[in-house]
């Protein structure tokens, strides 16, 4: 017999296995990134400099919406590791460039059996990946749209 709180008992959520799976593969990271001395925040943060180089902290911001009270912190962190620079604009001192150091780019050697590792613990096929990545994007865009 169907109950007026169905809705709310955790098999019928679509976030908690979201959240579950989200919490795991992080925590199954920590020990890969451990080894770099990154946290998996720093990590995806020298993933986006592996491949931009530089960038001002509001764009960092928007493409791994994260805001700027966890970001300064963890700039300064990846700073004082000698990873990337920060330094204010000269066209507009309210900004703050940051750069990826030679000593960061030469962390992304390191980091290149992660991907690997990963890939072997979650065992999915190719076009399983594809289509989970696919979806969950998706969900993501719309609830991002949902906040506008």
């Amino acid at each position: 017999m169907e109950s007026k709180y169905d809705s709310l008992t955790l098999k019928n959520q679509l976030c908690f296995p979201i959240y579950l799976c989200s919490k795991e593969i992080i925590h199954k990271y920590t020990p890969l990134l451990e080894k770099l001395d990154l946290t998996y925040t720093q990590y995806i943060v020298m993933m986006y400099f592996w491949e931009k180089h530089s960038s001002n902290v509001k764009e960092l911001s928007q493409a791994l919406l994260l805001d700027s009270g966890t970001l300064t912190p963890l700039l300064k962190k990846l700073e004082k590791k000698g990873y990337i620079t920060r330094v204010r604009s000269t066209k507009d001192e309210r900004n703050l460039e940051v750069t990826i150091t030679e000593k960061g780019i030469n962390l992304k050697e390191k980091a290149l059996a992660i991907p690997d590792s990963m890939a072997k613990c979650i065992d999915l096929s190719d076009k399983e990946i594809e289509m989970l990545y696919s979806l969950i994007y998706k969900v993501l865009l719309n609830v991002l749209k949902e906040e506008k």
